[in-house]
């Protein structure tokens, strides 16, 4: 019966995994994420909520 329950969860584990690129794009999720936290600085700003 363990045996039975533990595949389920090894096969969910598996489809659970994004994945992503394979190739190293390190400076483009800088470039993105320094983008985004600059456009909620400046709806932040704007919104008046600093």
């Amino acid at each position: 019966m363990t045996a039975d329950t533990a595949a389920p969860t090894a096969s969910t584990r598996n489809l659970a995994r994004t994945g992503g690129p394979k190739e190293d794009s390190s400076w483009l999720e800088h470039v993105l994420g320094w983008t985004l936290v600059v456009v909620v600085a400046m709806f932040v700003t704007q919104v008046g909520w600093f």
